[in-house]
């Protein structure tokens, strides 16, 4: 689970890391925790990156959708947007997250949807909107990401060739 192998990058971003011999599902994938989650991303460009969640699995001593939960999936989809803003020299690091949450979900996939409200040279602020399989908002959240120069190290864990 996870994986985003059927993933839609924009061809100039697949390119764009190719070069560089870095496998792609590996960076922008939703790394240990949104695996475990069962996070997957459906869809990511700088402009909108989509993602989608199981609530079994993760939900809170009452049966709800648990909001940490919902925060992971809103932190993954607005870093994966920060870090495709910065490109394959940069990366993107959460520094300021706010979740409001709108309404328990106790079943099936909820969705979350990013799309930037600033991608600027140091930060990008992404706004997430989660919804359920009604498209009823679940959580509203706001990421902001400092953006910075890669440095050796950072990439470890993801594969290049």
């Amino acid at each position: 689970m996870g994986e985003p192998s059927t993933a839609k990058f924009p061809q100039e971003v697949i390119d764009e890391y190719a070069a560089l011999g870095v496998d792609l599902p590996a960076l922008f994938s939703a790394g240990n925790l949104g695996s475990r989650m069962g996070i997957q991303i459906i869809e990511a460009s700088p402009e909108r990156v989509v993602a989608t969640m199981p609530v079994e699995g993760n939900t809170q001593p009452y049966g709800l959708l648990h909001g940490g939960a919902s925060a992971v999936l809103a932190e993954t989809i607005g870093s994966i947007g920060a870090m495709l803003h910065g490109g394959s020299s940069k990366i993107a690091v959460g520094v300021d997250l706010n979740c409001t949450h709108h309404r328990g979900v106790r079943s099936g996939l909820v969705t979350g949807v990013a799309t930037p409200l600033h991608r600027g040279r140091s930060t990008a602020t992404y706004d997430i909107v989660i919804t359920d399989e009604q498209d009823r908002r679940v959580c509203s959240a706001r990421l902001t990401c400092m953006v910075r120069d890669m440095r050796p190290g950072d990439a470890d864990g993801v594969r290049t060739s």
